[in-house]
């Protein structure tokens, strides 16, 4: 019978002979935590290579992602669609194995991890999400929703800050089916961290209402079974087991130290290595019985049968609820959203309201709400300024499911959780703050877009007309740099109606995420006939037309109505204008070239206009077009007074035009 030491060391002998044909990569993670896989990965992980997509599957996250080819080699173990061939392209052009785990690459990653501390909090995510949508859809004898969710972690992801946010929520929220394994190795690549990280890490999780279970010998599998038994038994709690392990355990000369962290073993140790492990197989060869006692897609399959049979007797129950769970899971729109949307639009546009875009936001989610239950709204405290809570609204807690997270001013983490959430399906997330705190969540917005994963970024406040909270808190250069992250659509619409359609591309998007920023103060309502508000989702469009215009003025958020003020001076001079709304510039710059150049008609000067940094309009304008934006930070003051201050009056704005005429 082949020994479980055997099934473990199939996993260092994958993880090194990869990193070393590779020349490249981390092997000290996946060497040491190979006993600890084994013993979750073939006793008590719940999945179906042959799908990884079912529904009820338990979620593992390797929030150490830079020990990658662990979870390659439990993938490709396991019996998911990862052949040798993958393990053996590790790190290269186009193969399924990059260098950290991506999302979509290979069949079994849950989301891509790299970033440190970013993975334990997708995790936290994915754990509310099947928290929530277990209270939604289950039912007394029928539970559809009930599985895991499983997270490797070492030292790095803990002196991360986002781990706090993130865990400090878990306990909250009472996650019992979250379970972490943290690998305490002591080392990073500068050595023993002995020297910077101090923490009693025991007492730190215990004090956000985790079940700790320490000391636990990470290469002892009887003491591992029991550490995971003990923590699925405490279903109130998240668990916390902390696996005392060596790094590169099984190389003989290098195990325990730093130079096995994130370098190949090189030769000579690698053929010691085999030597100390008894494992005489050439490189990425797994003898026949060590493959069979791997392979999982039987016992997977079977797993996933029974639930399918469950499932059908759900649906024999509770048929509507049955077909809404499976709608929310595809992640598609209900078949009545296109009609909804559209009358919402009509009417708010019917309305004419004058108020902040802040208010416009939350009225357009109050419209679009009651037609989309997968919305699970939030904001990193703040609520009652971002104005993202509707009439609806159900805060999650402990004790009950819902569809508002109260997040706590936790930015990063609120981001990274939603990103979570969204991975692991059924919810269509969105959070919010203030812009100017979009900084503190930029790696999980910009993760949420390197994935292409389509939650939904609120920011408000978003200039320095949020006045005389000064410029700590007014955003300058923030969404000028929003827009430059790949796969980002960033939002800055101008009134009710642009803020209503901002939110319904959003919702609809499913190949990326969205920004949505929006203005503390009050924006006029802008009259549009129904080819203009149509044009509003292709991202800009010629909102008001000048008979033999000389000069293109072009603007976002509240700037727009400064546009309009300065078209209207330089009639009065003779001078005509074209005034361009472009709420979105990446959805603009997608359109096609005949649409573009029927917006912005070359040879025609132009001048952008917006109350943020003014290069990234330069590539609107040309060097010899003319931008009125801010290029220094704020003040604290009246925002009225601000922005007389600093240029923003239509006499400003008409200057600039009549100088690049």
């Amino acid at each position: 019978m082949v020994s479980r030491s055997d099934l473990a060391n199939a996993i260092r002998v994958l993880s090194m002979d990869a990193v070393q044909k590779a020349n490249s990569g981390h092997p000290g993670m996946p060497m040491g935590m190979a006993d600890i896989a084994e013993a979750l990965w073939r006793h008590h992980l719940k999945h179906s290579p042959a799908n990884p997509g079912w529904f009820d599957r338990d979620r593992f996250v390797l929030s150490n992602g830079h020990g990658s080819m662990l979870l390659y080699s439990l993938l490709h173990l396991s019996g998911y669609d990862l052949s040798i061939d993958d393990l053996k392209a590790f790190r290269q052009w186009h193969s399924k194995t990059p260098g950290h785990p991506e999302y979509r690459y290979a069949p079994g990653v849950e989301t891509t991890t790299g970033p440190l501390g970013q993975g334990i909090t997708n995790a936290v995510g994915m754990a509310l999400a099947e928290k929530v949508l277990a209270a939604e859809f289950n039912r007394d004898g029928h539970a559809i929703v009930d599985h895991h969710t499983w997270v490797f972690l070492g030292d790095g992801c803990l002196m991360e800050g986002i781990s706090h946010e993130a865990c400090s929520l878990a306990g909250t929220w009472g996650l019992g089916k979250l379970i972490a394994f943290y690998d305490d190795n002591g080392i990073s690549i500068d050595g023993d961290v002995e020297g910077w990280f101090t923490d009693d890490t025991v007492k730190r999780f215990e004090a956000y209402g985790w079940q700790v279970i320490p000391a636990i010998d990470g290469h002892d599998f009887a003491a591992l079974d029991a550490a995971i038994a003990a923590a699925k038994a405490d279903t109130a709690r998240p668990t916390l087991i902390c696996c005392r392990t060596k790094i590169g355990k099984g190389a003989p000369n290098k195990e325990g130290g730093h130079d096995v962290h994130g370098a190949p073993l090189g030769d000579a140790e690698i053929a010691a290595t085999r030597a100390h492990l008894n494992w005489p197989h050439a490189p990425f060869e797994i003898p026949a019985d060590i493959a069979s006692a791997w392979n999982a897609r039987e016992a997977g399959a079977a797993r996933e049968a029974a639930w399918t049979e469950r499932f059908a007797a759900y649906r024999a129950a509770f048929p509507a609820e049955a077909a809404e769970f499976e709608r929310r899971m595809r992640g598609e729109l209900p078949a009545n959203w296109a009609a909804h949307a559209a009358a919402a639009i009509e009417k708010i546009n019917a309305k004419g309201e004058t108020i902040a875009t802040r208010k416009a936001s939350q009225n357009a989610i109050e419209a679009f709400a009651p037609a989309l239950p997968e919305l699970l709204g939030g904001s990193a405290d703040l609520a009652s300024s971002n104005l993202t809570l509707w009439s609806g609204s159900k805060g999650v807690s402990r004790e009950q499911g819902g569809n508002y997270v109260y997040y706590g001013v936790r930015e990063f983490g609120m981001a990274a959780i939603m990103n979570g959430a969204t991975l692991h399906g059924g919810f269509k997330p969105y959070g919010a703050t203030f812009l100017m705190f979009s900084e503190y969540a930029r790696n999980a917005l910009r993760m949420a877009a390197l994935m292409k994963i389509n939650p939904i970024f609120v920011f408000t406040h978003d200039s320095i007309g949020l006045g005389e909270d000064g410029p700590t808190h007014q955003p300058v250069e923030q969404t000028a740099t929003l827009r430059l992250i790949p796969n980002m659509d960033t939002w800055r619409p101008a009134d009710t109606v642009e803020s209503a359609v901002a939110w319904q591309a959003a919702i609809e998007r499913q190949d990326g995420p969205s920004t949505l920023i929006f203005s503390r103060q009050n924006l006029p309502f802008l009259s549009r006939d129904a080819e203009q508000i149509a044009a509003i989702r292709r991202g800009g469009y010629v909102l008001r037309e000048a008979d033999k215009a000389r000069a293109v003025l072009i603007a976002t958020g509240s700037e727009v109505e400064l546009a309009l003020k300065a078209q209207a001076l330089l009639a009065e001079e003779g001078i005509a204008v074209r005034v361009v709304s472009m709420p979105s510039t990446n959805v603009f710059d997608r359109q096609d070239k005949a649409y573009i150049a029927s917006v912005l008609p070359a040879g025609l000067p132009r001048v952008a206009v917006e109350a943020g940094v003014s290069d990234f309009w330069r590539k609107y304008v040309g060097l010899e077009g003319g931008v009125v934006g801010l290029d220094h930070f704020g003040e604290s003051a009246p925002a009225k007074q601000l922005f007389e201050a600093f240029g923003f009056t239509a006499a400003n704005v008409a200057q600039t035009v009549k100088s690049v005429l």
